[in-house]
């Protein structure tokens, strides 16, 4: 690994370690990533996805987020200024096949994966850390649903499951002793998410889901942010006030 100097907080660029750098959302945020000049350490399970990750000038790391030693050591190494958190493990397409299994991944992942992947950064001395989650695990009450609005904890089920795993990754970033920023996404659509069109009570586009995370990086104080196209379930006020988000911009 080559270390470059690590920018001074509130310089217009930053070293940033991409958890998830090659998933749906994490691919097109590294470029914007790069594209804003910024440092970029960007991870992946996968060896034979890290050529992509180097033509676009992202320097990338093999690692599995469950194995909290490597993953410590990992971000260590990359001496970040800020940590992204855009793991998830679901399978392409959302094939509905498969999906119930997937959902009990994604939840370990959130729980256990986030818990690790905090602890890494928190114990690299990383000042900011934004994370994915979703805006459709509140519980039922009046809409449209405001950040402080509780999530819906004792669901039955597969939801159950899902929900839960969501309020622990939640936990864990805004409870850590850093800037904790958690990113509501609505459902997603567009390319390599398995649906060219909006879809769901609360769509957001991939570009803009990205777009948010990279505004993340210099707006907005610790807290939950829902992003979605405007609509009647969720409020994105928040987002558009302290981030300067727009779904369309």
């Amino acid at each position: 690994m080559v270390l470059l100097p690590r920018p001074k907080i509130g310089a217009m660029s930053y070293r940033i370690f991409l958890a998830g750098a090659t998933g749906v959302i994490g691919s097109r945020l590294a470029a914007m990533l790069r594209e804003a000049c910024h440092t970029v350490i960007g991870t992946t399970r996968s060896p034979a996805k890290t050529d992509a990750l180097r033509r676009i000038g992202v320097e990338p790391i093999v690692v599995d987020v469950f194995d909290a030693q490597a993953l410590a050591r990992a971000v260590a190494a990359a001496r970040p200024d800020i940590v992204i958190h855009q793991l998830t493990d679901l399978p392409r397409g959302l094939d509905p096949a498969k999906m119930d299994e997937a959902i009990r991944n994604n939840a370990r992942l959130r729980i256990d994966g986030t818990r690790n992947l905090v602890d890494a950064a928190v114990a690299a001395g990383a000042r900011r850390l934004i994370a994915q989650s979703i805006a459709w695990a509140y519980a039922p009450g009046p809409e449209a649903h405001v950040e402080s609005d509780p999530l819906d904890v004792g669901a039955q089920g597969i939801r159950g499951i899902s929900v839960r795993g969501v309020a622990a990754l939640e936990r864990a970033v805004l409870d850590a002793p850093l800037e904790g920023i958690v990113l509501r996404y609505g459902q997603l659509y567009g390319p390599g998410t398995g649906t060219d069109a909006a879809t769901g009570k609360s769509p957001v586009h991939v570009e803009a889901a990205a777009r948010a995370a990279l505004l993340a990086i210099d707006r907005g104080a610790r807290g939950v942010y829902n992003i979605a196209e405007s609509n009647p379930h969720v409020s994105t006020e928040k987002a558009r006030t302290e981030l300067g988000w727009h779904a369309d911009a």
